[in-house]
């Protein structure tokens, strides 16, 4: 019998032992869920791409809280607010811990916040985070986030066929000077190009976190020919991007500390919370906590960005209404800033539907289940991992109606709008929920109300003068983002554009 064989038996014979144990103690049912096969459990019918759509319509069938089973690993997926909110949020003691990521950990993404085992580590790297992007804490850098959203809105004028790129340099810019205190004046800066390289990885399928290499850990011991290790091939591949990420800014930091020369920064202010009595962990950690700034600040506000142009390109009778109502408050002589953002509430639900439409995150980062429960008179096995089903919750018709459809009127007041609550899932759950989402919101605003009011975002045409129709396709890594698009970006005058290079002229003196 191979090794590869003789594991598997293993893990059908934990299976099959932990169900008999738990019908000897007369446990309630598990949760409903597909039919599974004798042996292997759910291997075969679990997606390797569009999960959130696939579970989404499992839980079409057999309701809003699921369970899989693959090779004896234990899997319940949560298809609503509700449930999710209940258990992640209401059970918090029991559901904050992570499951192991073989495939992450072999990337490099270590340590980190977000990943990281429930415990005094996490709790000291949250406090960290938290301490440097509650809400008061993050409005000294609004007129970072202004200045270069104004910098990428006449970047876009003058070169919007290169979106990507240009949404890669602002969250880069934003958050590479909150974490590091590091200026990142150039789209091709190396800071720029580390975004990129973790956007990569993350939009990756390798990266999902249920690839076969996760559900076989000792897999990744084995060559690259090996059936099964092509997950842990592409980590070992791509460690040095990720480890580069972590290292490069820390020690650069660490050494202008050292000498006196650190300019403000996260980092620089905890290192002086430690006042030269650091350890090797302490600095570990410190090393971790920026680095996941940096990773969860410019993936996931790029990846909304592009959702945002997406959005505008196919729907351009909302665009044109969120223009209308930026034109009726600045009027035509001023640029929008944070203090319109009470006045312009049709602006603020776009913001929010950006995030409903399309969650960036769509499964969320798998939870794990410390304790055995029971839940609306169902068994969820110790250990399981428990996964939020962002996707489907955005697709929820009791909460969300027309929900495939881009209505930001949907968050309005009866009777403009349908009242319909804002998708706050898109931050996660519990204690696991996203630190920085202050930070991530006000920049998301500034940058779409900023190109709202001096861009006209339109559908490309081809070297014949068709018009290109574009459908949406998107990436299935860990994150997700549209794959790359055509469109067409112009100024809307030439009064806007001037206003544009006078701000970006007066915050540079």
């Amino acid at each position: 019998m191979s090794v590869l064989a003789l594991a598997v038996a293993l893990c059908i014979l934990a299976s099959t032992w932990f169900k008999l144990r738990s019908r000897h103690r007369h446990q309630p049912p598990l949760p409903p869920g597909p039919p599974a096969d004798p042996l292997i459990g759910h291997l075969r019918v679990i997606p390797t791409k569009d999960q959130g759509s696939v579970f989404h319509k499992w839980a079409q069938t057999y309701g809003d809280v699921l369970y899989v089973n693959a090779l004896g690993r234990s899997m319940v997926i949560l298809d609503s607010i509700t449930a999710a909110t209940d258990l992640l949020e209401k059970r918090s003691s029991n559901y904050s811990d992570r499951p192991r990521f073989p495939v992450i950990e072999l990337l490099g993404y270590d340590p980190n916040l977000v990943l990281m085992p429930y415990g005094d580590r996490f709790r000291k790297h949250r406090k960290i985070i938290h301490s440097n992007f509650t809400k008061r804490a993050c409005l000294p850098w609004r007129d970072l986030q202004k200045d270069s959203a104004y910098n990428l809105a006449l970047s876009l004028l003058d070169n919007g066929e290169n979106y990507d790129r240009l949404f890669s340099w602002f969250t880069t810019a934003v958050i590479t000077k909150i974490a590091y205190g590091f200026d990142v004046k150039f789209e091709d800066d190396e800071y720029v190009q580390m975004a990129e390289h973790n956007g990569f990885v993350l939009n990756e399928p390798e990266t999902a976190g249920g690839t076969v290499v996760d559900l076989l850990p000792f897999l990744r011991h084995f060559p690259s020919w090996f059936p099964g290790t092509q997950a842990a091939s592409f980590a070992r591949e791509w460690r040095w991007a990720i480890r580069r990420l972590y290292d490069l800014p820390f020690e650069k930091v660490k050494r202008e500390w050292d000498r006196g020369t650190a300019g403000p920064s996260l980092l620089a202010a905890e290192l002086a919370k430690l006042d030269g009595k650091e350890n090797d962990e302490d600095l570990e950690d410190l090393k971790g906590a920026s680095a996941m700034a940096f990773i969860a600040g410019a993936e996931t506000t790029w990846s909304a960005l592009v959702i945002f142009l997406l959005a505008m390109v196919r729907h351009p009778d909302i665009q044109r209404r969120a223009q209308e109502e930026i034109d009726r408050v600045t009027g035509p002589d001023r640029l929008p800033d944070f203090s319109d953002q009470n006045s312009l509430p049709f602006v603020e639900c776009l913001v929010q539907e950006v995030l409903r439409w399309h969650p960036v995150v769509p499964l969320g980062i798998p939870h794990r289940c410390m304790e055995e429960d029971i839940y609306r008179n169902m068994f969820i096995p110790k250990g399981s991992i428990v996964i939020a089903n962002l996707h489907g919750m955005a697709l929820d018709e009791s909460v969300y109606s027309d929900p495939t459809s881009f209505n930001p009127s949907r968050f309005l007041p009866k009777p403009i709008g349908n009242e319909e609550p804002l998708f706050q899932a898109a931050f996660g759950f519990g204690r696991r929920a996203c630190p920085g989402m202050h930070l991530a919101l006000a920049g998301l605003w500034i940058v779409m109300v900023t190109i709202l009011a001096t861009a006209d975002i339109s559908k490309a045409t081809d070297k014949d003068g068709n018009t290109i129709e574009v459908e949406p396709d998107y990436t299935n890594g860990l994150a997700s983002r549209p794959k790359p698009f055509p469109c067409r970006i112009q100024s809307r005058s030439e009064q806007r554009r001037d206003l544009l290079a006078k701000a970006i002229a007066a915050s540079s003196k």
